[in-house]
């Protein structure tokens, strides 16, 4: 699953990045960037432009809802996923409305991330985005 994607793992929780990170690199990614608040991730979007972009939603400073907002009006076509063990039906309804790509639950397993990474992929060779 050789690829080009660049991808930022937002959590303020340096395990579940580690875990993130781990899985990431078993796909492939080329470049992974990581943040520890949605503060963080919105101004790493701003510099580097990812293709894909892992969000929790409950973080100190901005949390993942906020940054989700700030991400899609910088750029609509950066897939968020919002990923969280506290997923509430309306963290999720709040987070499909704001534009989200998908929500996972943590833990987070190598399926799921494999199953985000190769969805982002397919979707992108079908839209003939280069990534």
């Amino acid at each position: 699953m050789e690829n080009n994607l660049k991808v930022l793992i937002c959590d303020d929780s340096v395990l579940i990045r580690k875990k993130l990170r781990a899985s990431l690199e078993k796909c492939k990614v080329k470049e992974i960037l990581e943040a520890e608040n949605g503060a963080v991730a919105v101004e790493l979007v701003k510099q580097h432009q990812p293709n894909l972009v892992f969000m929790d939603i409950v973080m100190p400073d901005k949390d993942g809802l906020e940054a989700l907002e700030e991400i899609k009006n910088i750029d609509t076509s950066i897939r968020v996923v919002m990923a969280s063990s506290a997923g509430t039906q309306g963290h999720l309804k709040k987070a499909l409305e704001l534009g989200a790509f998908d929500f996972i639950q943590k833990p987070v397993t190598l399926e799921s991330v494999t199953s985000i990474v190769e969805k982002v992929l397919t979707e992108a060779k079908e839209e003939n985005i280069h990534v």
